[in-house]
């Protein structure tokens, strides 16, 4: 009997704990794989190269008794939840970006999410990180120890000859000793402590596009992982505890960037009003706390809506500049947007204005951002009116826009219900609504009834009870007939919404009680796993019977 629970995510890379009958092991870890697994030696029929076609798999593979699990991507797989699967010659999936790709979905979408996952002989310092991004848990030390009989100094940034070890590269007990096995096998471990410091951190994603440098093959798999929106997205969380850093042209296509732009474009719901404002960035977030974006508001005077052209995001709605990531990245500023860049940006802005028909388009931007949004104007059919002459805080550019606006009726950017129809999808009425508090304590108050408190690290709306009555549907999370002590476990859930991520406020229904809560698990992983935390829950309240 073996058991996998996940006890943080960050993508498809997990901290967890697999408990096998040789004892518990926190993963990801290395370990002497024979020893944890003592029948493994002697398991035939398992070592099924991954090319082969389906036929042969089918015929061929056979999983036997006890842990872990073989698997193949064209086999019918045995392993179930709480299994520690392995992925027979995974290693050679390295040099094969495409079929890396390709395999590890298709293996993803067949296997329970609760289960453990093992690489044999795949895990070098320099590979690891991608492994456990990918989704692998377990590993061995065969790899580091047959690259140790080839006389290969191994690192993080890639192989050496032997003749490395003595030139003062790592300091390790391994090194001192000149002990290249020992080396190799420590220098893996540390890479694997790293790699888990970074999903405690929720920034896993930025080493991965640091450590990918020095091997195409592997910038070639992280392009191909991003180019699967739908199964990445799934898997991703909707916020992060951690600031997004946008340093490489791999950033700009990582999912956080799409879901971003394409719920704004397909979910948002504008303040009422008919002229619009394109506005420049800035680096403080949220823009309005910066010196310039403060001038331009005291210019516009709530006299259009306003909306901030940046990349990697596109465009961000004044009412969402708190939202994760549009409050929480950081990008290298350098003038230069790149054609692919630019391209993106302009579509997100032509759909956008395709969609929001506004009387007035005013475009008060210089250099790239002026030259995308012109692109996206002429795209979507719209006269773009140009303000900026100069630099867009200078005094001859703000009177421009100040002359632009005259005469132009006001209003104001209705927070709430921009944010309420970017999370939830729905429009909700907002008469009689009002912010109160400030930075840590703001809430959203009908009279002296609170409807919803603000999330000063994600920007997102934690409904209460009452809050919820004004979302009619979607985001809830059914459960069996009975009472939440502490959080819901998956085994409980009898069905969610498909829209749900991990990070989503949801409302959790049963026949005994309703919970309100914040997801740990997405949807798919909610009604496919046996085991683990699904929601964390902060209140719940019995239903009468």
């Amino acid at each position: 009997m073996s058991r996998y629970e996940v006890l943080s995510r960050d993508g498809l890379a997990r901290i967890g704990l697999f408990e096998h009958a040789a004892g518990t092991v926190s993963l990801p870890a290395a370990l002497d794989a024979e020893a944890f697994f003592p029948d493994l030696a002697g398991r035939a029929l398992s070592n099924i190269h991954l090319s082969a076609d389906s036929a042969f798999a089918q015929q061929h593979l056979r999983p036997g008794e006890g842990q872990p699990v073989p698997v193949h991507p064209r086999a019918r797989n045995a392993a179930g939840s709480g299994d520690c699967v392995m992925v027979a010659n995974w290693h050679t999936a390295l040099a094969q970006p495409r079929n890396y790709t390709d395999w590890l979905i298709t293996l993803k979408n067949e296997i329970a999410p609760d289960t453990a996952w093992y690489a044999p002989a795949a895990a070098l310092p320099s590979t690891v990180c991608l492994l456990v991004y990918s989704g692998f848990d377990l590993f061995d030390f065969t790899g580091v120890d047959l690259k140790t009989a080839q006389g290969v100094f191994c690192t993080p940034e890639g192989e050496f000859p032997a003749s490395a070890m003595e030139t003062g590269i790592c300091g390790c007990e391994g090194c001192r000793q000149a002990d290249l096995k020992l080396h190799n096998r420590l220098a893996l471990q540390r890479e694997i402590t790293l790699v888990r410091r970074y999903i405690e951190s929720s920034r896993l994603r930025e080493l991965m596009e640091s450590r990918c440098r020095m091997d195409p093959a592997q910038v070639a798999i992280l392009r191909f992982l991003d180019r699967h929106y739908t199964f990445m997205e799934r898997r991703l969380p909707v916020v992060r505890s951690a600031p997004m850093h946008v340093n490489s042209a791999e950033s700009q296509n990582r999912v956080e960037v799409r879901r971003y732009a394409d719920r704004v474009v397909e979910r948002f719901i504008p303040s009422r009003t008919d002229v619009a404002v394109l506005l420049p960035c800035s680096a403080r977030k949220p823009y309005s706390l910066s010196p310039s974006h403060r001038t331009f508001a005291s210019v516009i005077a709530n006299r259009a809506h306003e909306l901030i052209v940046t990349s990697p995001l596109g465009l961000v709605p004044r009412e969402l500049e708190r939202i994760y990531p549009a409050g929480h990245y950081d990008v290298p500023v350098t003038g230069y947007w790149d054609r692919e860049e630019c391209a993106f940006i302009a579509d997100v802005i032509a759909r956008y204005l395709a969609k929001h028909s506004y009387r007035r388009v005013i475009a008060h931007l210089e250099g790239g951002a002026l030259a995308v949004a012109q692109t996206a104007a002429e795209t979507s059919g719209i006269d773009l009116e140009v303000t900026c002459i100069g630099r867009p805080t200078g005094e001859a550019s703000l009177r421009a826009l100040d002359a632009a606006l005259h005469g132009e009726r006001r209003m104001q950017h209705d927070v709430v219900r921009g944010t309420i129809s970017w999370q939830f999808a729905t429009e909700i009425t907002t008469k009689g609504l009002q912010i109160r508090g400030r930075s840590m304590q703001m809430t959203v108050l009908r009279g002296k009834q609170q409807l919803f408190s603000i999330d000063a690290g994600t920007g997102l709306f934690r409904p209460t009870f009452e809050g919820w009555r004004m979302i009619p549907e979607g985001y809830r999370v059914r459960i069996d007939a009975f009472v939440p002590q502490g959080d819901v476990l998956a085994p409980g859930i009898v069905d969610c919404d498909p829209r749900i991520r991990e990070g989503d406020e949801v409302l959790v229904e049963g026949p005994l009680a309703v919970a309100t809560g914040r997801a740990v698990m997405g949807a798919d992983e909610m009604m496919r796993s046996q085991r683990g935390v699904a929601v964390r829950v902060r209140k719940v309240r019995k239903i009468p019977q």
